[in-house]
């Protein structure tokens, strides 16, 4: 009498068996010499991977953060207006958002098999994003011609946005909730300091909001140790 195949096994074929050769196929490439150069500046081929594919350090991603940005240049020469300063918090918080993986990140189950724990990529990540946005960002403000207080004065928002926005995604396990959280937590900002001050480079050279800053910045790290610690695994 035939027995009924078992689960995952079609006339005798271990289908299980099969899609994980499939999925081997999918992922395995030859590493380049960009990733071989960083997985031996950071002794760990699983981290140079993670790292080369982020969402938001991808060529796309940044050449459209580099366009934004250079509008946003040019747009302070004709005008005056510091776009630069208020343009750069916000595409950078997309792009740290875009660092937490779940449904944003192609190579995330992939990266979920590398003998790198996630606090570790997460942190590689975020630090890799935040200082090519903030290279790109001080090239842009520099060519805008603005002032020195208006073209380093945005670095520190920038940072407590940024922070906001994986703090966010990492809690909510969404890197969509997390851009929502970054940008609105920095238009709402900008608006308030443009109504109580009634200039809109307030929010990035005003004094007094350095402490408020520092004190977002603070919470949001505790928040984001937190959660990696807590969920063992980030996701």
């Amino acid at each position: 009498m035939n027995t009924p195949n078992p689960p995952g096994r079609v006339d005798d074929v271990d289908l299980d068996r099969v899609w994980i050769s499939v999925a081997g196929e999918v992922w395995r490439r030859r590493r380049g010499r960009a990733e071989l150069g960083l997985a031996k500046l950071l002794r760990s081929p699983g981290l140079a991977r993670a790292l080369l594919a982020t969402p938001s350090l991808l060529p796309g991603w940044l050449i459209a953060t580099a366009i934004v940005l250079a509008v946003g240049a040019f747009a302070a020469r004709e005008t005056g207006t510091p776009y630069v300063a208020l343009c750069a918090p916000a595409v950078a918080a997309a792009g740290i958002a875009y660092t937490y993986g779940p449904g944003a990140d192609p190579a995330w189950e992939l990266i979920r098999t590398v003998a790198v724990s996630d606090r570790m990529i997460l942190l590689a990540r975020a630090s890799a994003v935040f200082g090519v946005n903030a290279v790109l960002g001080l090239a842009a403000s520099v060519a805008s011609g603005a002032a020195a207080v208006v073209t380093f004065g945005w670095l520190l928002p920038m940072t407590a946005v940024c922070a906001v926005a994986l703090a966010t995604a990492t809690l909510a396990r969404s890197a969509a909730v997390g851009l929502a959280a970054g940008m609105t937590g920095w238009f709402v900002t900008v608006a308030a300091q443009r109504m109580s001050s009634g200039r809109i480079a307030a929010a990035v050279t005003e004094s007094a909001l350095t402490v408020p800053y520092l004190i977002v910045v603070v919470g949001c790290v505790a928040a984001i140790g937190y959660a990696t610690r807590a969920q063992g695994r980030v996701g």
